[in-house]
């Protein structure tokens, strides 16, 4: 069993020290990511393009983490190049997933938009299941009251602006992206501090964006007001602390418990686009998110129960082994 710093990184319940600091962190990652869409409508409100908005706040919440690290955790900086490596490879996709968001945002109000990017544990599902876990048949159901869920929540029936489908195409894009994010994060973080992996991570994101918005013309700092300004400052902060403490979280609890936790950001987002943004839901919609919040727990609950079984039947495998090997066997 692999562990770090004494904790062991799949979530044994016997580190119950290391599994209350995961969920306090996941938590907070989960309140600071709620307010994501928030912000960022706001932004829109004061002018602020998406690419721009999000090649930004990136490069901001990177700044600060490069701050923090330099003048604090100085010590922390070291990894093994390849290591750093795969941490900027994170970076990468969650930079391309954060693209897809933003843009998509511009095209929905933020009710829907949050709604659309839970569907992520269902790509994490497909993607499990294509690296070559069985898919079972209640995953199905699970995979089709979730499509269900989101086409209600989408409402296509009841506009005629192209605006809204590319908009939930790309948050659903959004979603796949940050699906196979939280997989590779997973993975790295095994080898990898939580907090020096988020600075390399964050790094790599910070890049990619920052690239796609030069190729796209340039960032226009210049003629961003003030109340822009403060969208994306904010959300730079909120950026940096929520990958701090969404990376130690999964650090010490792993992709499913973070995941479960997540659906407190969904509930966050619900809430702050009601009392900030005067945001409603028609009823049917809220069947979708019914429908969608359901799924995506389910998916989570039945990827929990499959990890139980695996790591079951490799304890009741490893027993027998030794059995076999013991003196009265010989």
């Amino acid at each position: 069993m692999h562990t770090k710093k004494g904790i062991d990184v799949r979530g044994d319940l016997g580190q119950i020290p290391g599994r209350q600091a995961g969920i306090y962190a996941g938590v907070l990652a989960s309140f600071l990511l709620g307010w994501a869409p928030i912000l960022g409508k706001y932004a829109y409100r004061a002018g602020v393009d998406p690419m721009t908005l999000a090649s930004l706040r990136t490069l901001v919440a990177a700044l600060l983490l490069w701050g923090a690290f330099l003048s604090i955790w100085h010590d922390q900086l070291h990894l093994a190049w390849r290591d750093i490596l795969s941490c900027v490879v994170v970076g990468v996709v969650n930079g391309l997933g954060s693209l897809f968001y933003y843009h998509g945002l511009s095209r929905l109000d933020a009710s829907r938009a949050a709604l659309l990017g839970a569907l992520y544990p269902v790509w994490v599902v497909v993607f499990l299941s294509a690296s070559g876990q069985p898919i079972r048949a209640i995953a199905l159901v699970q995979l089709a009251a979730t499509m269900l869920g989101a086409v209600l929540v989408t409402s296509p029936w009841s506009t005629h602006d192209p605006t809204d489908f590319l908009g939930a195409m790309l948050m659903v894009a959004s979603a796949a992206v940050n699906g196979w994010y939280m997989v590779m994060g997973q993975w790295v973080l095994a080898d990898v501090p939580s907090r020096t992996g988020t600075l390399y991570i964050l790094s790599g994101m910070a890049a990619t964006v920052m690239l796609a918005r030069l190729i796209g013309g340039g960032v226009a700092a210049a003629g961003i007001t003030g109340a822009g300004w403060s969208a994306i400052l904010l959300l730079g902060v909120t950026t940096a602390a929520s990958r701090l403490a969404m990376f130690a979280s999964l650090e010490r609890l792993g992709g499913v418990q973070v995941a479960i936790l997540s659906l407190l950001e969904l509930a966050i987002s619900l809430a702050l686009a009601f009392v900030f943004l005067g945001e409603r839901l028609a009823w049917h919609q809220w069947v979708g998110a019914l429908l969608l919040i359901g799924g995506g727990s389910m998916v989570r609950w039945s990827s929990q129960q499959v990890k139980v079984s695996a790591e079951t039947s490799f304890a009741s495998h490893e027993f027998r082994g030794r059995s076999t090997d013991s003196p009265r066997n010989q």
